[in-house]
């Protein structure tokens, strides 16, 4: 939540950061630093702003040319990691954007800073523009990465060429045509890192948004090859179980129509404040003679500005249930303020889906 991530640029940060700066850049005043960092519209920046805005701050403090500035962050790098300087989450992001910011005319330069960088602090967004300007050279340098010896590297190679990278730009050429990313998928999709398994995964599913045939070609192919690259499978086809893809269904051993009874499906909190929650429960019973397997998820109708509703499906279980077996479910879905939805008063609707078909539905009403 970018609302409360940007506050690790706090001034403590900034003036401990300069000193270690110093150490490699004598020159570098901190005191000068913080007061370049926190100008008067500091406040209203948010965290890519505020990143953007140190990236041009510490250009400030290191040589003009970019092929002598790259050998000067790395060795910052190093000296943080030498002070032991403790490393959140996304606060160093400014090093990549750095690169991405001046280094986009240097390509040799900053694929050497990007290799270095992303093995320190992720650098899956500052590679992107590199990949408008020089898609064949750039993934290229992609499928060379995904065999390199460094886990955070090979993740690179996968991350930073997803179509849909969320909160990054978008890459229209892999959208229309992931051909290209293939491979390095195949290199990755059996890695021992669980971090690069997992974007293997979340690359699959940007492709299948878009490519979904592509996807179910690599289905056919990768699943059942190990228990790693079966969870990659499973995992970047959750999209298109969620929209009910009868291929994929049927490959992973779900029948849409299968025999079950929901019973006494019930809405508790008819009226939901906002910052309260829904709560709901209904029965499943497997009305088959046999075991079957059931995925089974809830979605809600979220009430948009202009009125009309968006369905968002939330998972529940997938298992296999016994023949006759009955269960009672109960959920409860927060509508808390959170920065990443803006809830609207009026009303909205729950669903039960059961193997991607929609069964059952209610209405519940959010108020002020």
């Amino acid at each position: 939540m970018a609302s409360l991530l940007k506050d690790v640029y706090s001034p403590q940060f900034f003036s401990a950061f300069a000193r270690v700066l110093q150490k490699v850049v004598p020159a570098v005043d901190p005191e000068e630093f913080s007061s370049r960092i926190f100008t008067p519209d500091w406040e209203a920046k948010e965290l890519k702003a505020r990143m953007r805005h140190t990236a041009l701050v510490l250009h400030h403090f290191l040589p003009p040319a970019f092929a002598e500035a790259v050998p000067v962050l790395l060795h910052t790098i190093e000296q943080l990691k030498a002070d032991q300087f403790p490393v959140r989450h996304v606060e160093f992001m400014f090093f990549p954007d750095y690169v991405e910011l001046f280094g986009l005319e240097d390509l040799p330069t900053s694929i050497h800073a990007l290799e270095h960088m992303t093995q320190f602090i992720s650098a899956e967004f500052a590679v992107r523009p590199f990949l408008l300007k020089y898609p064949e050279p750039m993934m290229a340098q992609m499928m060379a990465w995904s065999t390199h010896p460094q886990h955070t590297v090979r993740r690179l190679a996968s991350e930073g060429c997803r179509p849909r990278l969320p909160w990054a730009m978008a890459l229209p050429f892999l959208k229309k045509n992931p051909a290209p990313i293939l491979p390095i998928l195949e290199n990755l999709k059996n890695d021992p890192s669980e971090f690069v398994r997992r974007s293997v995964a979340n690359n699959l599913n940007d492709i299948s948004k878009d490519n979904p045939e592509l996807v179910l070609q690599l289905l056919a192919r990768w699943k059942g090859q190990s228990p790693h690259t079966d969870w990659v499978v499973k995992h970047g086809c959750r999209t298109l179980l969620k929209q009910g893809h009868t291929q994929v269904l049927q490959y992973f051993g779900y029948e849409k129509e299968a025999p079950l009874a929901l019973q006494n499906f019930q809405v508790h909190t008819p009226e939901v404040a906002l910052g309260n929650e829904l709560q709901f429960s209904f029965v499943l019973k497997n009305l088959a003679p046999l075991p079957q397997k059931i995925r089974l998820e809830y979605g809600v109708y979220y009430r948009k500005a202009n009125a009309s509703l968006a369905r968002k499906v939330f998972k529940i279980s997938e298992r296999e249930y016994a023949p006759v077996e009955e269960v009672t479910i109960s959920r409860r879905q927060s509508f808390r303020f959170i920065t990443t939805r803006k809830y609207y008063p009026g009303a909205h609707r729950l669903s039960l889906i059961v193997n991607g078909q929609e069964r059952e539905t209610l209405d519940f009403t959010v108020t002020q």
